[in-house]
């Protein structure tokens, strides 16, 4: 069986980590399936999906890498070609990855007790974003 959600969400931009755990959980125990697999996949080219630990230093670190790894304030030929400002945005984003499987038991998403699920948006303006949640299984 397969069951396709969504889930929205309203983001600040430049880098603002949203925690979909609770409402992924949520899907999910809506749904009739216990074994299976959740593949969550983030749309637009400008935000991205992963798990981390969701504490305010672990936050702050995540945010300073991408800022060291792929810098915001060096030119970007996306930007010469539309002028928006984002090429950053869009390295960033295509290197963490828009989607995510995690698989779960028993209705219970195999997370380990630090982990939770984050969309991170690296435009740089505030987003209406949406993740698709594909729910598949037994």
């Amino acid at each position: 069986m397969v069951i396709t959600k969504k889930i929205s969400l309203e983001s600040k931009g430049h880098g603002d980590i949203i925690d979909i755990t609770p409402e992924v959980k949520r899907q999910l125990a809506e749904t009739e399936i216990s074994e299976g697999t959740v593949t969550l996949f983030v749309t637009g080219s400008t935000a991205g999906i992963t798990t981390i630990e969701f504490e305010p230093g672990l936050l702050a670190d995540f945010k300073s890498m991408w800022e060291r790894t792929i810098h915001a304030d060096i030119p970007y030929q996306h930007d010469r070609a539309w002028g928006d400002g984002n090429g950053h945005s869009h390295v960033r984003a295509s290197l963490l990855g828009a989607s995510l499987v995690i698989p779960f038991s028993r209705k219970s998403l195999a997370l380990g007790t630090w982990q939770q699920i984050v969309v991170v948006d690296f435009d740089n303006r505030a987003r209406s974003r949406q993740s698709v949640v594909q729910v598949m299984g037994d």
